[in-house]
Formats: structure tokens, sequence, C-alpha cells
């Protein structure tokens, strides 16, 4: 261009993967390429032994890691260097916001009452036993790899945590697929995940709170205010919203307009950034506003349909492929590491379906019934690698227990 000058482009000598903080955007789109590419590659070999994508993710995110081509200097220098992960990072958490809305979207109030009482049984039971078995291993794991670093309760309270979830949506679509979620050890086994997966977040809520709050008194206060925004959001939000779905026939089949559909989603950022700004982490803002969303007519489907395709194909192999990115095999170079991460996957595998098993049994089903209850309750992948991102973020866990604890959700 005559009398000025032409922005820099691939034609006039520039590298298109060099990142720059004003011009981010190249460098994103080659690195969302990577990983959607290679993560989709991986899944059309493990989808024939049954494996759910967020396996595919993990493992491309590791390959794509210091485990394997993040050994090589060049690769890791051009195509992820440290700088351009904020914004990967970025991406991520929103695209996990929005699946833990649809999370919660997923939690039909219906379902749970069918077989409550011996739902309830087996997910105390299935909370209880590897809560406790993770505390009472949680004393080897912080002295020999946390090196006494950060605050002991609440890393014993955080492994707890890890060991007791459930990932309520990889159950659902086992369920689905296998044509068992309209049978009676189905529908137990997904009523006592979603009981397991609301309890789970909220004593991760309780780890995080005390985490971000040195002070006790502020924790308290942080737990508090959390409460009365879920119970505003239950007793005054929700009536309303249901009021205004009644009144644009969105509840009677009707396809949701674009207004109905920007209304919701301002609930979920408004939600989410409230628990986020009190110290608690922004999915639960998001996941609390999915479970309000009601399913008569199918509205809580057609909402999930407006934005699945985006958020599986695209956001959340980037948040799970971080994962892998954060994820050294190598840290896993000694004796008493092994053996640790032998204890994690027994105390981890032992406590759920051992728990679910017993208690399913107590509960007037078969062994047959109890073990595939107790096995199915053992679900944890997806939702398992939130929790530990959640952990490591906060400084509750490091790198190493990290990726004991990734290997352990494989």
């Amino acid at each position: 261009m005559a009398g000025g000058t032409s922005s820099p482009s691939i034609i006039s000598g520039r590298n298109p993967i060099a990142y720059s903080t004003s011009d981010p955007l190249t460098l994103f789109i080659v690195q969302l390429l990577i990983i959607v590419c290679i993560c989709r590659f991986l899944h059309m070999f493990l989808q024939k032994i049954n494996q759910p994508s967020v396996i595919s993710e993990i493992l491309g995110g590791i390959i794509l890691g210091p485990t394997v081509l993040g050994r090589w200097t060049a690769f890791t220098t051009n195509v992820f260097p440290p700088a351009s992960l904020t914004n990967l990072n970025l991406v991520a958490n929103f695209g996990l916001v929005l699946f833990l809305f649809m999370v919660g979207l997923e939690l039909d109030p219906r379902v749970l009452k069918h077989n409550l009482h011996r739902s309830i049984i087996i997910s105390a039971a299935g909370i209880a036993l590897p809560f406790s078995l993770g505390i009472a291993s949680s004393y080897a794991l912080y002295h020999v790899l946390m090196k006494d670093q950060g605050s002991f309760v609440n890393f014993l309270l955080f492994l707890g945590v890890a060991m007791a979830i459930t990932a309520f949506p990889v159950l659902a679509r086992i369920l689905t697929e296998q044509n068992l979620l309209k049978t009676t050890v189905g529908s137990i086994a997904i009523s006592a995940a979603a009981i397991d997966d609301v309890v789970s977040w909220c004593l991760l809520a309780l780890v995080i709170a005390l985490t971000n709050n040195t002070s006790g008194l502020t924790a308290l206060w942080v737990l508090l205010v959390g409460a009365a925004w879920v119970l505003f959001i239950l007793f005054a939000v929700k009536p309303v919203y249901l009021k205004y779905l009644r009144h644009t026939g969105c509840l009677s089949g009707r396809d949701p307009p674009q207004i109905v559909l920007f209304v919701t989603f301002m609930m979920v950022l408004i939600s989410a950034f409230f628990t986020d700004s009190i110290g608690i982490h922004a999915i639960f803002g998001a996941f609390l506003v999915g479970v309000i969303v009601p399913h008569d007519g199918g509205f809580a489907i057609k909402v999930t349909e407006k934005i699945e395709d985006l958020v599986q194909i695209f956001l959340l192999p980037i948040y799970f492929a971080l994962s892998g990115l954060k994820t050294n095999l190598s840290d896993l170079n000694d004796g008493n590491t092994w053996g640790l991460l032998v204890l994690v996957c027994v105390v981890a595998f032992v406590g759920k379906i051992a728990g679910c098993t017993l208690a399913a049994r107590m509960s007037k089903f078969s062994w047959r019934e109890s073990l595939t209850i107790g096995f199915l309750m053992n679900c944890k992948g997806l939702v398992e690698l939130i929790v530990l991102n959640i952990g490591l973020q906060a400084g509750v866990i490091n790198t190493k227990i990290f990726t004991m604890m990734v290997v352990m959700a494989l």
C-alpha cells in the first residue's frame, strides 16, 4: 500500500506461529487444530474398545506435554510457548463453565424421586468410605510428596473429595449407550451418582473456600454467602424463571427463542461471576443455574443441544489437553512414588466399589446387581480431572501428585 506499511504476513517473511501478545489469534488457531486433530485421531482407535473421548483428550495432552513432544525444545518454544498458555487456559475455563452448566442440565430432579431411599444409602456409602480412606492415606502423600508444604487440613479434605467423586456425565453416557438407563440398576446408579455429584461439589467448594482464605472466619463467611446464593437461586430466581418460561411457551415443547437463551446464559454468567468473586470457583455458579433449568417439554435438552457440539468438539479438548500438558510421567521416577501411586489407585477403586457394592447389597440387590452398581459408581475420568485442575490451580496439590491422580483417573 503506497505511503504506508503493510501488515506483517507470511508473504513478507513473518513466522505465522510466532507468539505475539498483540495478535495471538494465529498461534491459537494452530494450537486448537493440533489439539483437536490429535484427540480425534486417538479417539478413532480408543472408541473401538469403548473408551470415552476424555481418555483420548488426556492422552493427547500427555503426548503434547513434557512426557513426549515437550521434550523437544523447539516444539514447546514454537507451538506451546508458556506465554501462550494463558489464552488457552482462558478459553478452556470458559468451556468448563459451559460444561458444568450442561452437567447441571442433566440432573433431572424427577429421576431422583424414584428409589430415593436406596440411592441415598448407596451414595452415602460411596462417599463416606473412599473419603475416609483418602483422608487416611493423605498423611503419607503429604509428607513424602508435598514435603509438608501448604495446609495439611486442606490437602486431606481435597484428597478425600478427589477419591469420593463420581463422574455423573460419564456415567449418564455409559448408561445411555448401553441402554441401561431405564433399568432398575441404571436408575439407582444415576440417582446415587447425582446425589454424589452435588455433595462432592459442595465439599470441594468448602476446600476451595478454606484454601483461598487463610482465616477460618473468612472461609466461614464465604460458605455462608455461597449458601445464601444457593437459596436465592432456588427460591427467588427459579420461580420467576419458570414463570417466564411458561409465559413464552418453552415448557410446552416450543423451541426456545434467542431471547430465552439470552436470559438463560446471562443467568449462567452472572452466577458464575458471583461464585468466583466470593472465592468459590465459577463452575459452581454455572452448575447451580443448570440445576434449576426445567426438563418440561424437553427444554433442558433443547438448551443443551445449542451448545453441546461447540463445547465437546472444541472447548473441552482444550481443557483436558491442558491437563495433559501439565502431566509429566517422568515425575514418577522412584520406588516411593510408584508405591504411593499403587496406594492411591487401590484406595480410590476399593473404597468406591466396596462402599457402593455393600450398600447396594444391604438394599436388597443381588450380588451381581450390587457389583454392577459398585463398578458403575466408580466412574471418574472427566469430572476427576476438573477437580484435580482446581486443586492444582489453588495450590492444594503439586504437579507430582497431580500426575499420580491423572494416572489413577485414567
